[in-house]
């Protein structure tokens, strides 16, 4: 999803139909997440926003976060390490490919992906809501660096 200006509203039309205040540090924090680019952690739009309210902690990005993903406008991405990414771009359950060097985080879109769920819920006898794909590799500008 490219349309930012339409994911932001999209995110502060949902927080206000329930009833949630829109502050100035929730809509730096909702900009960030609309345009969500290289899919960022809680650290990160902390870093991106504590010059603008030098007084908001750490704790208030992730407050934020939790209730923006609770109402199914963020997809969280969890790793083992506790690295938390965030894509509210795209809140959507969706392909990654990660980068096992530096971090780097890349949707993808995958025609044959309804087939898949549709497959694994014949043979499963599940009835699929959810899904997590992801791909781990080492993108171009790590093997550039290589040579």
């Amino acid at each position: 999803m490219a349309d930012h200006k339409k994911r932001f509203e999209t995110i502060i039309q949902k927080l206000r139909g329930n009833g949630h205040k829109i502050t100035p540090q929730r809509l730096a924090i909702v900009k960030i997440l609309a345009k969500s680019e290289g899919h960022p952690s809680v650290e990160d739009i902390y870093d991106q926003i504590k010059g603008d309210f030098p007084t908001m902690s750490l704790a208030t990005v992730y407050r934020n976060i939790v209730l923006i993903k609770s109402l199914g406008e963020v997809l969280e991405l969890g790793f083992p390490d506790g690295s938390n990414r965030y894509d509210g771009n795209n809140p959507a359950p969706h392909p990654h490919v990660i980068c096992i060097k530096c971090k780097k985080i890349v949707d993808t879109y995958l025609d044959s992906l309804d087939e898949i769920k549709k497959e694994v819920a014949e043979e499963t006898n599940f009835e699929i809501l959810n899904h997590r794909l992801d791909f781990f590799g080492i993108c171009s500008d790590c093997m550039a660096k290589k040579g």
